[in-house]
């Protein structure tokens, strides 16, 4: 859901963990477009890897925090899809 207040906006396109401005080029969220190629099962999987994979790198490119960060969107994603029954 996108708000429509300028502070909110402002601080939305600024905020590379959980809405990254490139990701959202579209009328629909890449996430949304990823979840809807997929199996319900596949995207569990993705989103376990991809926490995975934040986790893994979180040394090595430059920005521990918010690879870090990244990581626990993906798993509150993933608790989001288990928690409401996928």
């Amino acid at each position: 859901m996108k708000e429509t207040s300028s502070i909110n906006s402002s601080k939305q396109t600024n905020d590379l963990v959980n809405n990254p401005p490139h990701y959202n080029m579209l009328e629909v969220e890449a996430i949304d477009i990823i979840a809807m190629s997929m199996t319900e099962d596949d995207f569990l999987a993705y989103l376990k890897g991809n926490a995975l994979k934040y986790i893994i790198r979180y040394k090595h490119k430059g920005n521990p925090e918010q690879d870090i960060s990244k990581a626990i969107w993906y798993l509150e994603k993933l608790k989001g899809k288990i928690k409401h029954g996928k």
